[in-house]
C-alpha cells in the first residue's frame, strides 16, 4: 500500500494538488503514523456493536501503543485532506474518520445511557466500547467550547491511549489554546498534558488558504440581505424546487420538535434567526444536514458579542453542513470574510469563513450516492 508521502506525491504529479511546501513538512509523521500501524500486532480483533458493549465489564484488550498525532494550523491549509490520505494509506480494518463535534454528540448520548445503569465512572465502560472497535481514530477540527465536552475529554482520551488507541486529531489552535477563557478551565489543563505527552504535535505552517480563490458556481451568496437579494433567492427556489405547495419540515430530535419554515424534496429555507436564535445543538444541526440536500438561509446579519450565542450555533450549523457536504444558497449583511470581523470568536470564525467560501464552489454537493434515503 502507498504510503502518504507517495499518495501526495502521486496527486501532485497528475495535476490534482498544488506543491506546497509546508503539506510536505508534515508528510513525515504521518508516514509515522501509517507505517507502525502496519507493523503493530493488535491483542486482539475488535468486536462488532460497541454500543451494545455499553453494559458490560469486560475490558478491551490492549493494542501495541502506537504515538498519535495532533496536526494544528490555519483555516484552509489542507489538514484534513491530509488526514484523509492518512485513512487510505494505513492498511487496516480497525479505523475510523470522524468530525470531533460528531463523535462528542456519539459520546454524550452513550454516557446518558451508561449513568442510568448506576455505574461510577461512566466514562470508562463508554471509552473500552470505542477501543474495541478501533485501532486508529482520526478527528477533523478538535475544538472544544462546551463545558460538558471539556470536563470528560480528558478522561475519555486516557482511557483510550491506555487502551491502545491511536488518536490523529486536525485543530486551528495549538493544545494550550483548546478551550481557552472556558469555564473550570483549570480542570481541563491535564488533558493538554495529555495531548503533548502521547501525541505528536504539529504545526502545519503554510501561508496558503486553499480554499481561497477556487471556481465558484452560480450565485448562491447574495449579499447584502436585501429586497434584491431576497428575489435573487426566491427565484433560485424556484428553479431548484417543483412543488405546487411548500410545508414546514419537522424534525423528531431525541422527543423535541426542530422546524424548518419551508420545505420541498430534500431541500428547506430557514432564516438565520430560525435555526441560531433558538436553542439548537450539534445534534439538532446533524439530524438538518442529513434531511437536506439543499438548505436556503435568508438575512444571516454580522456577527459580534451581541449576538455572540447565534454566531457560535452558526458555527456548528455551518459544521454540519460542510461535512455532510449540504448545497448552500444564502443571503447575508457581507461576504463570509467579513461577517464577523473582530472581538471574541472571530478567531473561531475564520475556519467558518473558509468553509463558506469553499460551499461556493460549483462542484461542491453531496454525491447523489451517498444522499440518505
Amino acid at each position: 500500500m502507498a504510503s502518504v508521502s507517495e499518495l501526495y506525491n502521486a496527486r501532485v504529479a497528475s495535476g490534482l494538488l498544488t506543491p506546497d511546501d509546508a503539506q510536505r513538512g508534515v508528510l513525515p509523521a504521518l508516514d509515522r503514523v501509517a507505517r507502525a500501524l502496519a507493523e503493530a500486532v493488535p491483542a486482539s480483533m475488535p468486536k462488532s456493536g460497541w454500543l451494545s458493549k455499553l453494559m458490560g465489564n469486560t475490558p478491551a484488550a490492549a493494542a501495541t501503543p502506537v504515538k498519535g498525532l495532533y496536526l494544528w494550523g490555519g483555516v484552509g491549509r489542507g489538514k484534513s485532506m491530509l488526514m484523509d490520505m492518512l485513512m487510505e494509506a494505513t492498511p487496516i480494518a480497525a479505523k475510523r474518520r470522524v468530525h470531533f463535534h460528531e463523535f462528542m454528540q456519539e459520546i454524550q448520548a452513550a454516557l446518558e445511557g451508561v449513568r442510568k445503569s448506576g455505574q461510577q465512572d461512566a466514562v470508562r465502560p463508554v471509552a473500552l466500547a470505542v477501543a474495541q472497535q478501533v485501532r486508529l481514530l482520526c478527528f477533523d477540527e478538535m475544538q472544544i467550547t462546551d463545558i460538558a465536552d471539556a470536563m470528560i475529554v480528558g478522561r475519555l482520551f486516557q482511557v483510550l491511549f491506555e487502551e491502545g488507541v491511536t488518536v490523529v486529531t486536525t485543530s486551528n489552535r495549538v493544545p494550550e489554546d483548546l478551550y481557552k477563557n472556558g469555564l473550570n478551565r483549570q480542570l481541563f489543563l491535564p488533558f493538554i498534558g495529555l495531548i503533548r505527552e502521547r501525541m505528536q504535535v504539529v504545526e502545519l505552517a503554510s501561508a496558503t488558504d486553499h480554499r481561497q480563490n477556487r471556481d465558484e458556481g452560480g450565485q448562491v451568496w447574495f449579499i447584502p440581505a436585501d429586497h434584491a437579494a431576497r428575489v435573487g433567492m426566491d427565484t433560485l427556489w424556484d428553479d431548484l424546487t417543483d412543488c405546487a405547495a411548500t410545508a414546514p419540515l419537522v424534525l423528531d430530535i431525541k422527543g423535541r420538535k426542530v422546524e424548518l419554515p419551508v420545505h420541498c424534496g430534500r431541500a428547506a429555507r430557514a432564516s438565520f434567526w430560525d435555526l441560531c436564535a433558538k436553542p439548537l445543538g450539534p445534534a439538532d444541526y446533524l439530524a438538518i444536514a442529513q434531511a437536506v440536500d439543499v438548505l436556503f438561509i435568508d438575512a444571516i446579519p454580522r456577527l459580534s458579542m451581541s449576538n455572540y450565542n447565534e454566531a457560535k450555533r452558526f458555527v456548528t450549523l455551518i459544521d454540519a453542513l460542510y461535512e455532510a457536504r449540504v448545497r448552500l444558497i444564502a443571503s447575508a449583511a457581507d461576504e463570509p470574510e467579513r461577517l464577523y470581523a473582530e472581538g471574541e470568536g472571530a478567531f473561531e470564525f475564520e475556519r467558518t469563513a473558509s468553509r463558506l467560501r469553499e460551499m461556493r464552489d460549483a462542484d461542491w454537493g453531496r454525491p447523489e450516492a451517498e444522499r440518505p434515503a
